[in-house]
């Protein structure tokens, strides 16, 4: 009860600190920039996704406000996933109704709070660390890429997205060769501005209350209104564009309900699986990845984070919006923007609708150059080279997962890319067990040798061929003492090669000395306490 009591007070404690001011002072501007870079990324996926724009914005006030408030992360922020972009476009074409695909949302979102409750969230823990530093290079990567058409003003169907279903043919690299033979020569002055204003603006400590990120979206306005009647003019696709809704009427009638007679059909199930199970994927893997950024170091608990994903996934598909996922864009975004608490994705989420209520004009004079240039630097920071020759000087077993992720992210998707740097990365993780099943120590008693074999904690299988090298590989009239002191298991087979090794070694002149190893080991669980 005093534990319980401990742990209650804690809880409270821990939600009466995200209203303290000295929180609120670096949330506050952190949610501005978080919102900025938000907003076009909530378009831009509805976009590619061949939904209505405003489900993309519905879905990022949902995953900013919703989410944040169950989920246990303090700097993760939900929205719609560039991710399940090519999945949700199949899903609404293949359902036949945006209703009918509403319906599968809230099912996903159902199917989530149900893995969150057998406690499925561990997943996330067993993805090598190798793999997850590799996936955020490649997101930096893919984030400068997809922008460098932005900051030279080619902004063909404009998306605004971390990656996308691209609509005119073009893949990420003919993009860019083509972006930079029509450049507009307004967006590439705006691009120096807003590069030089976070790089050098945080250097001024004076005025470094004042996020770089926001200056530069009021300097990009400026100069976008400076620029109009002359050769560096703005067109309407180099600029933000949001809905306008003029009336209460106008606004209500965006609102879209689910199909709930739909709910039998075989299609919507199969495709809430695959968002539930996909969704869950990438959001744990964001989880894990802004763990990592974040510098308190805090761990956010997974289980309730896919509670949350599923509250927010089921409120999304009952007014209309998208599927969505802890993104590691805005996160970072918001970690790299001094976010302290979750009030700065809970502030985003009701600055994204104040934004499309109040002034949609205004933030449609927002430059697409203003907002690549802040992903731009964004996707610098996540890719930055001293990662590469961190990564380098770790030994080859890190370097190859690492680099093997960043290619495949980069050239298939997110989900693919980790799963490949996965393969690899369990390929060295069993390699390293294979050669490490034990540790050994050579004395001399007299004339004879003595070989003092300590085996690991965890004998499995994938260790008897080692073992049995070893054992093989003894020279006549040796002793050797074989000490299982510290193992918790030892599978079946790595004992019988032991005993009958045991029981043959005199033909060698081999004495064999077992000290504590047990005739029959059971697997520990993983809540078992260890003694």
């Amino acid at each position: 009860l005093f534990m319980k009591s401990n742990q209650n007070l804690v809880h409270t404690q821990d939600s009466i600190k995200y209203f303290l001011f000295k929180n609120l002072k670096q949330d506050i501007p952190a949610s501005i920039v978080v919102f900025l870079v938000a907003l076009p990324l909530c378009l831009g996926i509805a976009l590619a996704s061949g939904a209505p724009l405003f489900s993309g914005i519905l879905t990022g006030i949902v995953g900013g406000i919703v989410v944040s408030l169950f989920s246990g992360s303090q700097l993760s922020v939900s929205g719609p996933a560039a991710g399940l972009t090519v999945i949700v476009l199949g899903a609404i074409t293949g359902l036949g109704s945006y209703e009918t695909f509403l319906l599968a949302v809230v099912l996903a979102g159902v199917l989530q709070i149900l893995l969150g409750i057998i406690k499925a969230g561990t997943i996330g823990a067993y993805f090598p660390s190798a793999v997850i530093e590799g996936m955020l290079a490649a997101i930096g990567i893919i984030l400068i890429l997809k922008q460098l058409p932005h900051i030279v003003g080619y902004d063909p169907n404009f998306e605004g997205s971390e990656r996308y279903v691209e609509t005119s043919g073009e893949n990420t690299f003919s993009a860019i060769a083509v972006a930079f033979n029509q450049v507009n020569y307004g967006a590439v002055v705006i691009t120096v501005f807003s590069l030089s204003i976070l790089i050098l603006w945080p250097k001024v400590k004076k005025l470094s209350f004042i996020p770089a990120p926001l200056l530069v979206v009021l300097v990009g306005i400026l100069l976008g209104i400076i620029f109009q009647n002359s050769s560096l003019a703005l067109g309407p696709d180099h600029l933000v564009q949001v809905p306008v809704v003029s009336s209460w009427k106008g606004f209500s009638s965006l609102f879209t309900l689910p199909d709930f007679a739909a709910i039998q059909n075989p299609k919507v199930w199969t495709v809430a699986v695959t968002f539930a199970v996909v969704a869950s994927l990438e959001t744990l893997l964001s989880i894990e990845a802004v763990d990592k950024i974040d510098p308190i170091k805090r761990v956010t608990p997974t289980n309730r984070e896919l509670i949350a994903q599923g509250a927010g996934n089921i409120v999304s598909g009952m007014l209309g919006g998208l599927p969505m996922t802890s993104v590691i864009v805005r996160s970072s975004v918001n970690v790299n923007s001094g976010g302290r608490t979750k009030m700065s994705a809970i502030l985003h989420g009701f600055w994204l609708l104040l934004s499309f209520l109040l002034i949609p004009s205004c933030i449609n004079l927002i430059p697409l150059a203003s907002l690549g240039a802040i992903l731009l630097l964004t996707g610098y920071k996540l890719t930055r080279l001293q990662l590469f020759q961190q990564m380098w000087k770790s030994g080859k077993d890190q370097f190859i997962p690492f680099i093997v992720t960043v290619l495949a992210v980069i050239f298939t998707d997110l989900l693919k890319g980790v799963g490949i740097g996965m393969l690899i990365g369990i390929f060295y993780i069993l390699r390293t067990n294979l050669r490490n099943p034990y540790f050994y120590r050579l004395e001399q008693n007299g004339d004879k040798k003595v070989i003092h074999m300590k085996l690991a904690e965890q004998v499995t299988f994938l260790n008897k061929a080692a073992i049995q090298y070893a054992l093989i590989r003894l020279a006549p009239d040796t002793k050797i003492i074989i000490d299982g002191t510290d193992s918790r298991f030892i599978d079946h087979d790595v004992l019988e090669i032991i005993h009958n090794f045991q029981e043959n070694a005199y033909t060698k002149g081999i004495e064999v000395e077992l000290l504590n190893i047990k005739r029959l080991y059971h697997v520990p669980q993983i809540n078992e306490p260890i003694y």
